[in-house]
């Protein structure tokens, strides 16, 4: 591969047949059968990953999207050459598209590296889609510039306009609460998701998007575009165009990916309230470059860093509503001073320079002001303590202000079908002051970290009027919802974490503003249970297989949930 960089197009990656001029002869012979001229297959290609499939409606709008890529490398000289991979979609990925993250990012880089590209345009949109290309694209290296799909435009029920998922949580409480009925969940159900796009509030879709242009891997004022609207269709053709000039630039993502463009990206997920899976993903990119990610210092970050953007689910508006007030750079803006803005971007330009480039701001209601926040400190609080020794963490923004110091009665679900069996019975020994704990939902322990850490209120508290209370978890929760909840909590507890002891009636302390989380258990006890504890049984399936690649080299939350042998060693460092 060391000699085949200094080749462009066709000739890149040749199939080894043991005679390079054969190769390339053969590869060209083939590809006529596409209808392409010689003088076409001498340009620069340009790649175009294609996500969609007929169960991604998030990636609905994909096809429109290559085609305006395609026009973009055609009108700079470029040969678009449209390839596909895997397509995940939150709601159609059993277990959990978590689980398949990392077999997508793996299919991505390898038909990258596989296939003659000289640049590639990576297109995603729902969750999992632009993180696993981002991972792709730190691992192969080639110039790269991510495209999203785009939120969805909102929706309306009865006058009140409606957005997923976070309307749709809503929604679906006050359906197990009796406070609306069948008919009504079944309207609402037909009126969450009216277009093509991914979910309009500040959930992980939007997160990502974010923090990619963040990033620098996205054209300015990509983020937030719905997916329905024509300068969708404008950006992807002038990142279709800008990939190009990458190529023969050499801007590698390696260049633009530094430990100072990542913290930028987390700075962004601190102050727009972003989902908590922004983390986790960001944390896998930088250790695909060799970037350590320090959770002290995002903490750190965290008790500087405002959040300014008023979106559901941590305010009120949603992303068409950042779209009208300017996009991310009305964000980025605002945080100028705590920016690294030397940073390169895909532009080739600094951020800061994109910012000048940008119009110039006006009045809106969206994005606050720095000095005039949402919320003085950011989104996310990293926690530890003896139920959380490497690390867990809790969405501030999203969480109940009277639930960040309290100390409470752990009622315990052992598994995702434990807490399915017995959250609604009427048995459950529950109170609204106790604290809701669901283990074995980790990375090994689901398999694959689901979004099941926004447990539901046990349905006896909902009818009862009960919004929230504290629930902990090793699992995920998705970026939609909202409450007082504790993530992430590692070690999980299918590998022998603290959170495997924890019994029925334990006490829990939850101190926020301490970054603490605490089981009120002695050492002793501890270590009895300890001795006693055995490893769950394993997973049907577990022998072969994907899953079986996956449980033996997945890493855990703070690690980015990555395989081990696709992250080289650690020689960068995200700081402040």
């Amino acid at each position: 591969m060391a000699n085949d960089t200094k080749k462009r197009g066709m000739e890149k990656a040749l199939t080894n047949y043991g005679d390079a001029g054969f190769s390339l002869f053969l590869r060209k012979a083939f590809i006529k059968a596409m209808g392409y001229s010689e003088d076409a297959l001498n340009r620069t290609i340009v790649g175009i990953a294609d996500t969609g499939s007929g169960y991604n409606a998030c990636h609905r709008n994909a096809p429109e999207l290559i085609e305006a890529v395609k026009r973009g490398v055609m009108l700079q000289g470029g040969l678009p050459i449209d390839f596909p991979t895997i397509s995940l979609h939150e709601s159609f990925s059993h277990p959990t598209s978590m689980f398949l993250r990392n077999l997508m990012a793996m299919d991505t880089e390898e038909m990258v590296r596989a296939q003659p590209m000289d640049a590639v345009v990576l297109i995603g949109g729902c969750d999992k889609t632009v993180p696993a290309q981002l991972m792709a694209a730190a691992s192969v290296n080639v110039p790269a510039v991510q495209v999203v799909t785009g939120p969805m435009m909102t929706g309306s029920h009865r006058g009140e306009r409606l957005g997923a998922c976070t309307d749709c949580r809503r929604f679906w409480g006050m359906y197990r609460a009796g406070e609306i009925d069948d008919a009504e969940i079944e309207e609402v159900g037909d009126k969450l998701a009216p277009t093509a796009g991914t979910c309009m509030v500040m959930g992980t879709a939007s997160t990502m998007a974010c923090m990619t242009e963040a990033l620098g891997m996205m054209l300015p004022g990509g983020a937030a575009i719905p997916a329905v609207a024509a300068d969708r269709l404008r950006h992807g053709e002038a990142a279709g165009a800008r990939a190009v000039h990458m190529a023969t630039e050499g801007l590698t993502p390696d260049k633009i990916m530094t430990p100072d463009a990542i913290a930028n990206a987390f700075r962004i997920l601190l102050a727009i309230g972003g989902s908590t899976n922004g983390l986790v993903h960001m944390t896998a990119i930088a250790r695909r470059l060799g970037i350590d990610v320090d959770l002290e210092a995002l903490d750190a970050m965290g008790r500087e860093t405002p959040v300014l953007v008023d979106l559901k689910p941590s305010g009120q508006h949603y992303m068409e509503d950042l779209q009208r007030a300017g996009g991310l750079v009305t964000v980025l803006r605002e945080l100028k001073p705590l920016l690294n803005l030397d940073c390169l971007t895909v532009t080739g330009k600094t951020l800061g320079e994109n910012i000048e480039d940008a119009p110039a701001p006006w009045p809106q209601d969206v994005v606050r002001s720095f000095n005039k926040p949402l919320n003085a400190e950011g989104g996310i609080a990293v926690l530890r303590g003896n139920l959380a020794p490497d690390s867990a963490i809790i969405k501030v923004s999203a969480a109940s202000p009277e639930l960040m110091q309290v100390e409470g009665r752990a009622v315990v679900f052992d598994s995702l079908a434990d807490l399915a069996n017995r959250i609604d019975d009427d048995d459950l020994d529950v109170n609204a002051d106790d604290i809701l704990v669901l283990r074995n939902a980790g990375p090994k322990g689901a398999p694959g970290m689901p979004e099941s850490g926004y447990i539901p209120i046990p349905k006896k508290l909902a009818a009862a009027g009960v919004k929230d209370m504290v629930r902990i978890s090793d699992a995920r929760m998705s970026g939609t919802a909202f409450g007082s909840i504790v993530l992430h909590i590692t070690p999980e507890a299918a590998v022998g974490g603290p959170l495997a002891l924890v019994q029925n009636g334990d006490r829990i302390k939850l101190d926020v503003d301490g970054r603490r989380i605490d089981l009120l258990v002695d050492d002793a006890t501890l270590e009895q249970r300890r001795a006693a504890w055995t490893p769950p049984p394993a997973h049907e399936g577990a022998e072969r297989g994907y899953l079986r690649l996956y449980l033996e080299n997945v890493n855990q939350a703070p690690d980015g949930v990555d395989f081990d042998f696709l992250c080289p060693p650690l020689d960068g460092r995200v700081t402040p």
